[in-house]
């Protein structure tokens, strides 16, 4: 995940800055990219009254930003007490939606509530966000919804998942969103988690980046002109030539990524109150605790699962991520990306560096399906790693790619 604004954060003062927060698995669109799987509310999912806890919490915490998340926040019976209640805690309450359901009044509700700001998901060209979204009507929806937002006087940005799929669309995305009045815009990578791991052809190979990379760049120096901040989210780049451009607030900037931030300023809370370092991490192996069974404080400053980027090292890396240049400043890139691929972290074959190193050597990686994912939110495939002469002919994409390319009729 990206933060959208910098946080006040010093050197080990580890505490969850900024925090994600999925109030329902409820959703009203079936998204073949979903790493959650959202469609129906979990039965289990945290009251109106445990949220409005949860917050105190939160302020206790002295957490800075707050992003309500689903399937679809709004779809939780308390989402405008939430938004309230987080706002008059010091909490800066945000929101990323994909805008299906988003009308003026609900708009103007959630401004009055207090919600600063709303990233509106939308992932490519009108067929292709469409496709993607499963649900016809989703593209003309989502923009909308931006400018719903826009009119209740909510700053309004937007984020979009890269892919095969979409990945042309990407210049022509840039000119809607900018028409669109967007001040930030948040480029990341399809990861194989959910319904994405069920279509491994929707996925970049790593030699991809090489395109696709220095394209973003120059995106976002034509966005610094309009006065848009493009951001890639943690998963998207590793110290290319571009990596301090990608990074940086300002153009001239020289930030750099420094490691996964998961249960170190970063902190996820699933619907049923399920804690983890970060929202997208695998359920089944990172959350730590559930918020109806400890305090929030317990679990972040107790659990393994919390804490295992507070002390990652060199040592936990393994394949290229250990003998990399980069390797002590990265510590092996995002943390749920690689596990996605992989089972485990320490070894991110999504990296600009890493490619660029594979084609000086004339060499490139490609990554195979080797075991499907089970069907579980927020589940991963297995996938294996070719490495290959650069010029070698990849395989047809298999038959599956026709699911993705038919759309499920949606009222």
């Amino acid at each position: 995940m990206q933060t959208k604004r910098r946080l006040s954060l010093s050197a080990h003062d580890f505490r969850p800055a900024y925090v994600v927060w999925e109030l329902t698995l409820k959703c009203d669109q079936p998204c073949t990219h979903c790493g959650s799987r959202a469609g129906d509310a979990r039965a289990d999912e945290l009251t109106t009254e445990e949220a409005l806890s949860v917050v105190s919490q939160l302020a206790a915490m002295r957490t800075d930003e707050v992003v309500l998340i689903g399937g679809e926040a709004y779809l939780h019976p308390g989402v405008l007490d939430i938004v309230k209640s987080l706002s008059q805690s010091g909490i800066l309450p945000t929101m990323t939606t994909g805008g299906r359901g988003v009308t003026e009044d609900l708009a103007h509700d959630l401004a009055a509530a207090g919600l600063a700001t709303v990233s509106v998901s939308i992932d490519g060209l009108e067929h292709v966000h469409d496709t993607m979204r499963a649900a016809r009507g989703s593209f003309t929806s989502a923009t909308r919804a931006l400018s719903h937002f826009r009119s209740a006087g909510v700053r309004i940005s937007s984020n979009t998942n890269l892919n095969r799929f979409n990945q042309h669309d990407l210049e022509g995305l840039y000119e809607h969103l900018k028409e669109q009045g967007i001040r930030a815009w948040q480029v990341q990578l399809t990861t194989p988690l959910g319904r994405a791991a069920d279509r491994p052809e929707m996925i970049l190979q790593p030699y991809d980046l090489l395109d696709l990379l220095p394209r973003i760049a120059a995106l976002k120096k034509r966005a610094f002109e309009d006065g848009i901040l493009l951001m890639p989210g943690n998963n998207l780049g590793y110290f290319g030539p571009e990596e301090a451009l990608l990074r940086s607030l300002t153009i001239d900037g020289r930030d750099h990524f420094s490691g996964c931030q998961a249960g170190r300023y970063v902190l996820g809370i699933e619907s049923n109150g399920a804690v983890k370092g970060c929202p997208s991490l695998q359920t089944a192996h990172y959350v730590g605790g559930t918020l109806r069974d400890a305090s929030l404080n317990a679990i972040w400053a107790e659990t393994k699962e919390l804490g295992f980027a507070r002390d990652r090292t060199v040592d936990s890396l393994w394949g290229f991520c250990r003998t990399c240049d980069f390797a002590t400043t990265c510590m092996g890139g995002c943390t749920f990306t690689a596990h996605a691929f992989f089972g485990r972290p320490g070894n991110n074959p999504y990296c600009h560096y890493r490619a660029r190193t594979m084609k000086k050597a004339n060499l490139r990686e490609r990554l195979v399906l080797r075991q499907a994912a089970e069907g579980n939110p927020f589940d991963h495939a297995l996938f294996d790693l070719v490495t290959e002469p650069w010029d070698s002919t990849e395989p047809k994409p298999p038959a599956a790619r026709e699911r993705l390319l038919k759309i499920r009729k949606k009222p």
